[in-house]
């Protein structure tokens, strides 16, 4: 089982994103609240007890402090993430009120965070984390470290070959802390310059390697129960390129259907975004509405590139890159499939954490906050917000 330090150890064990979205609601937004939900697709039934040691592991969190040495870390390498933000962190305390944790009947697990936006968006890769890594721990799964060491390579030795680039995206649903950091060494002696970073801020730290990410659909998501579903995407663009002038030039496309987005993506946009990311859907009908997207815009799509994140492998990246070749060049985020491949018939947890809910400050009225997808069955929300924000782009339903 776990040791006293608890299953989250550093602040920085959390995705990159965390950090540029909680610093963006700060900079525009800082009086919205949120509230975040957690959703397990495959409806898992968790063992009695096990809310009560989620809640243990948030408890162990209010422990954590922002140390000097990660402090000069996000000074030197988040230029674009100002002092001021990483002095907050350095005062910042997880607060386990304001997440409740809850089991029903049927032992089918509940979560929801609710507090300040800039606050609250912290507590999401943490969370899924601790459920996927307590999950194993409390059913008694332990992974195949051998199995682990040898798969990695040969992943590491595929992507060398292949001149893939490729970003490590794996906390949300890794095996267990131990897991992510073997793999994140071993990428990092056997794929050589293939691997291009770590959304995990911690491991870049400890590994010395990049540190990457993008947006996420949250603050799509918010900007839609603001400003309403057709200028969503178009007023995230704009307020992201408003905080960070161009760093962080990655745009997040499925939120409300990738050809919902394409219509929103205006010339100056595809300018100051170096690449879109492809995260549900088809990956290769995507390239050629990206592609069409581009010429439309007189932009060479040789000059930009997309990111690829649903659920690859290695060769799924490999056949990918091969069919985008001399169109548009592509790189990978790969998550799952690196840092819960660990052998023992072990399945990963299909387990998420999304804004379901927000208001722009405490006077006004609460908004939902629904995910549609290019893949129907993540679709993520209250169902008559789903279905008024479909007719609302002229999905069909």
């Amino acid at each position: 089982m776990e040791d006293q330090a608890g299953i989250i150890r550093s602040i920085l064990d959390t995705d990159l994103y965390k950090f540029s979205t909680s610093y963006a609601y700060a900079k525009l937004f800082p009086r919205a609240r949120g509230r975040f939900a957690f959703v397990d697709r495959a409806n898992t039934i968790y063992p009695k007890g096990f809310a009560s040691k989620v809640e243990e592991q948030l408890h162990k969190m209010t422990s954590l402090r922002l140390t000097d040495e990660e402090a000069d870390f996000l000074n030197r390498e988040c230029p674009y993430i100002p002092p001021f933000y990483i002095d907050y962190l350095r005062g910042y305390q997880f607060d386990p009120r304001e997440v409740e944790v809850c089991q029903d009947e049927e032992g089918h697990l509940h979560i929801t965070a609710e507090g300040l936006l800039y606050r609250i968006t912290l507590w999401e890769t943490p969370i899924l984390a601790i459920v996927s890594e307590l999950y194993y721990l409390v059913t008694g799964q332990e992974p195949d470290l051998e199995h682990v060491r040898k798969v990695t390579i040969e992943k590491a030795q595929i992507m060398k070959e292949h001149k893939l680039q490729v970003s490590l995206f794996g906390m949300r649903r890794r095996f267990s802390a131990e897991v992510e950091d073997t793999v994140t060494q071993l990428l990092k002696e056997h794929a050589g310059e293939s691997l291009y970073g770590t959304s995990n801020v911690y491991y870049a730290m400890k590994h010395h390697l990049r540190v990457t990410g993008t947006h996420p659909h949250e603050w799509v998501q918010f900007h839609a129960a603001i400003y309403g579903y057709k200028m969503a995407n178009y007023m995230a663009m704009e307020d992201w390129i408003n905080v960070y002038d161009g760093d962080l030039g990655t745009v997040l496309t499925d939120t409300y259907t990738t050809d919902v987005f394409m219509q929103n993506f205006s010339k100056k946009h595809a300018m100051l975004f170096t690449s879109m990311r492809h995260d549900s859907g088809d990956p290769y009908a995507f390239v050629e509405k990206a592609i069409k997207r581009y010429e439309e815009l007189k932009i060479n799509p040789m000059l930009k590139y997309i990111v690829f994140s649903d659920s690859l492998t290695i060769p799924k990246a490999v056949e990918i890159k091969e069919y985008c070749a001399s169109r548009i060049p592509a790189t990978f985020g790969v998550g799952t499939n690196l840092t819960n491949d660990v052998g023992n018939d072990t399945v990963p947890r299909n387990i998420v954490m999304k804004l379901i809910g927000c208001q722009i400050s405490p006077r006004q009225k609460w908004h939902h906050c629904i995910k549609l997808s290019d893949v129907e069955g993540k679709h993520i929300g209250d169902p008559e917000e789903i279905e008024l924000a479909q007719r609302t782009l002229g999905i069909k339903q």
